[in-house]
């Protein structure tokens, strides 16, 4: 490890990357780049786009890949229907997918932040684009916002920002199609707007919500309404991969100076200042102090130009960060051009660029992976045995029994059942007890794809065979001649 290296400024968390002098908000400008992770950057977004906006209107056998539809209860994922009863299935989903957090972020970081959060995508990937289109680079953005207001600004302001509510009303839309579904979303927009208020109402809100995170909020969400940046300072360690400054490689910072430059500078200075041969003046003075070969970094600043967050990567790991590499490949390019190795900043861990060790799989890492994938298998057992029916059988309210004629006794029982596939099945009810008989009050035969449908049937038992106030019976559920399901209840009669 070289003795120079030079730690960042002690006070740099003293002040937020946004926030000015007087605790104003600092607007960001964002300097553009190019470089191989941009590339790949940009393809993931193209990609995350198109499903995104795609998605509420992809339809396979006439039913949709994704609806969540909260108000009427229906969920559809990747074209498998969900009810309210599945909601198991959900919670394990839910923790599965806080698991799947906590460990990518272990291991890698906040690379969801920078490649595949919504919120990043639109901001540096749509709304920022359209902003250099219309204003210029991040020069002439400044200078924009920095003079009076002229014709210019109020042309390029308004067109940018009716660009941005227009963008902002398709995200709405989109956001709306996914919960209630094309076909409704389409008879929204379509029909009389009177008829609709609520859901207009719900599409006005969203625009302005949108416009209102990517016109003004924007770098705001990630570091103070998004709680996911302040879980990773917990979760990461000196093992996970970070996009990380190489310290030891790149400091002190400074103006390069070639090598047979440096040492002509080195040798002129001793004659002149030390005749004795010394290599440092013996009253400490700095001025006669020699030259020092510089770091890697030559303090370009390049890196923090163009940041999203407005931070200097060289300080360190910071709360701001989300791993979106624009510095790596701005450096990487300055490395080139001044002929020194790329990866000045990379992504690393810690531990390597501090003592040299590689990635490795920590107990840590293993623990958790080994938690998902009891997770998953759980989930994937739970899908696979879930039944093609869910039957609620529920004794009728404030009913007690009937005396039937021919000594029978009666109970009244309500049905629910609910259909969890695209076709339509039959449906019969079988009881355990041979002696019991099950008499529907309107018929129940068949139960309509994806559809619940409710009835009441009574049940009579002899009274004679009656032992208890409170004897248990099992209905067998069959979809044709499979029992799909299996219910237990209580039939309440007379006991002498």
């Amino acid at each position: 490890m070289k003795s120079n290296v030079a730690l960042p400024p002690s006070d740099f968390r003293d002040t937020l990357p946004t926030a000015d002098a007087s605790g104003g908000r600092r607007w960001l400008y964002p300097r553009e780049t190019t470089g191989r992770f941009t590339r790949w950057r940009t393809v993931v977004a193209v990609v995350l786009l198109i499903v995104l906006f795609a998605g509420p209107f992809v339809w396979i056998d006439g039913h949709p890949l994704f609806l969540f539809n909260v108000l009427e209860r229906r969920f559809i994922f990747f074209g498998v229907p969900f009810w309210p009863q599945d909601f198991y299935l959900v919670a394990f989903g839910l923790i599965a997918f806080i698991v799947f957090v906590a460990l990518f972020t272990v291991v890698y970081g906040r690379v969801w932040c920078g490649w595949a959060c919504p919120q990043t995508i639109f901001m540096e990937m749509v709304f920022r684009k359209i902003e250099g289109w219309i204003e210029g680079d991040f020069n002439a953005r400044k200078r924009l916002d920095a003079s009076p207001w002229t014709t210019e600004k109020v042309v390029k302001k308004g067109l940018k920002h009716g660009v941005f509510f227009l963008i902002s009303f398709a995200i709405s839309n989109t956001f709306l199609a996914y919960l209630i579904g094309r076909d409704q979303w389409l008879t929204l927009i379509t029909d009389d707007p009177a008829q609709h208020l609520a859901g207009l109402a719900a599409i006005v809100v969203f625009t302005g919500v949108f416009y209102l995170v990517f016109a003004w909020l924007r770098e705001i969400v990630c570091t103070t309404i998004c709680p996911y940046g302040r879980l990773q300072g917990v979760l990461l360690d000196k093992n996970s991969l970070i996009v990380a400054y190489d310290y030891i490689r790149g400091e002190p910072r400074g103006k390069r100076v070639k090598s047979e430059e440096l040492r002509v500078k080195n040798e002129e200075l001793r004659v002149k200042s030390f005749p004795d041969g010394a290599s440092s003046s013996p009253t400490g003075d700095p001025a006669l102090t020699l030259h020092s070969r510089k770091g890697d970094c030559i303090d370009c600043k390049l890196c923090v130009q163009v940041c999203p967050m407005g931070i200097d990567i060289r300080n360190g790991t910071q709360l701001e960060c989300i791993n979106c590499t624009l510095c790596i490949d701005v450096c990487d390019s300055v490395m080139d051009k001044i002929e020194l190795p790329q990866g000045l900043i990379r992504m690393d861990s810690q531990a390597n660029i501090e003592q040299g060790k590689p990635f490795r799989f920590t107990a840590r890492i293993l623990a958790y992976s080994g938690v998902l994938l009891v997770l998953l298998g759980i989930i994937g057992f739970l899908l696979v045995s879930r039944p093609v029916m869910d039957v609620t059988v529920l004794r009728a309210p404030g009913q007690l029994y009937q005396r039937e004629t021919g000594g029978k006794v009666s109970n009244l029982y309500l049905v629910e059942v609910i259909n969890k596939t695209y076709r339509t099945l039959p449906v019969q009810f079988r009881l355990s007890r041979t002696d019991a008989k099950l008499r529907f009050v309107q018929p129940l035969s068949s139960v309509p794809a994806g559809e619940q449908t409710k009835g009441m049937f009574f049940i009579d038992l002899p009274e004679k065979t009656i032992r208890q106030n409170s004897t248990p019976l099992h209905i067998d559920v069959l979809a044709g001649n499979e029992v799909v399901d299996q219910i237990e209840t209580t039939f309440l009669g007379p006991v002498k």
